[in-house]
């Protein structure tokens, strides 16, 4: 197997760069990691986010944890191994959409500091924008509109975040907190901090 990889020959070298594409985009190409709680409004505030900077001009793509496990990822389970797998694999795909000057924004559990972090280090730390959508328990397993948390309680699912296995919140993130905000004010809050981030300058 180790043998394989000699016979992968890249051509990034030879592709366009990034950079023209941004020109011709005019837009900077960056990845808004959205973690959080199942059903903590992450999905809802992405949707109305990417509708709000289509608006505007931004050329975006959402990928989604039910969209990505129904396709690419439809493969994979739910063990640690797996999980792992997952988010390299969403990682790895958002690296090419940024490659290719598109803003991507992602909605994952991803619980734990660790497995953000891989994904983390294969975007690069500056085009990384980590966002925490916190919405306490209570009002996640309120909504439950999947299901999840009863099935959860049951012990119908095992290892689910937030019941029987932790989620570990970014200590520097974008911090949304949800019961406090509608969903539009949760999109403006983190639509104000990305557009200086996202936005080329007349001169570039």
């Amino acid at each position: 197997m180790k043998d394989e990889g000699k016979n992968i020959f890249s051509v990034f070298d030879e592709i366009i760069p990034r950079a023209e594409k941004e020109v011709l985009l005019k837009q900077k190409a960056r990845v808004v990691w959205m973690t959080g709680l199942s059903g903590s409004g992450k999905t809802t505030i992405a949707k109305y986010l990417e509708k709000e900077l289509h608006q505007q001009g931004f050329l975006t793509q959402l990928l989604d944890g039910d969209n990505i496990r129904s396709g690419i990822n439809n493969n994979l389970g739910f063990s640690e191994e797996d999980r792992t797998e997952n988010i390299r694999r969403i990682a790895e795909v958002s690296k090419l959409f940024l490659n290719c000057g598109v803003i991507t924004i992602n909605c994952f559990v991803s619980p734990t500091k660790a497995i953000r972090q891989e994904a983390r280090s294969i975007i690069g730390e500056d085009d990384f924008i980590e966002v925490l959508v916190d919405t306490p328990l209570a009002i996640c397993e309120a909504r439950d509109v999947k299901g999840l948390y009863k099935k959860a309680r049951k012990g119908e699912i095992k290892d689910f975040t937030g019941i029987s296995a932790p989620f570990e919140a970014p200590e520097q993130a974008i911090k949304i907190q949800t019961e406090n905000h509608t969903v539009a004010e949760s999109a403006q809050i983190l639509l104000d901090q990305l557009i200086p981030k996202i936005k080329k300058s007349a001169e570039a």
